[in-house]
């Protein structure tokens, strides 16, 4: 997937059905989306059956530690990553995209998405 644009292959976002932060960031997501540029994508939750199948060894029972970016070739991106692909079809995320080339802000953007995903029941609490 590296180079490709989301819309160019169907790809699906595997995210925590059971946060409150992970369901909110999906809605918005898809409101933020600029016209189709994100219509090949499709928003499964971890607690999935299909999840389990498209991580394949990637899956873990629980709750997962990151969202996954599953990619028409069975790639997958986890984290922050599995959110780069995303960028060029929202709304601001050109000037995202160019944030995250700042040397010093993707270490820094790696460290906050870990502390969020750590710490995001104790932050946000769960829709269920």
């Amino acid at each position: 997937m590296p180079g490709s644009q989301p819309g160019e292959q169907n790809c699906t976002l595997i995210y925590d059905g059971d946060c409150r932060l992970c369901v909110t960031a999906k809605e918005g997501i898809e409101k933020a989306a600029q016209g189709d540029s994100l219509a090949h994508i499709r928003f499964i939750p971890y607690q999935s059956d299909e999840a389990a199948r498209q991580l394949g060894k990637e899956y873990r029972p629980g709750r997962p530690d990151a969202a996954f970016l599953v990619g028409s070739d069975g790639s997958i991106r986890k984290g922050l990553d599995a959110f780069v692909p995303l960028l060029p079809g929202l709304k601001g995320g050109a000037l995202l995209g160019r944030l995250a080339r700042i040397s010093w802000a993707r270490p820094v953007a790696y460290l906050l998405y870990r502390l969020i995903a750590r710490y995001r029941y104790h932050l946000f609490g769960s829709v269920r």
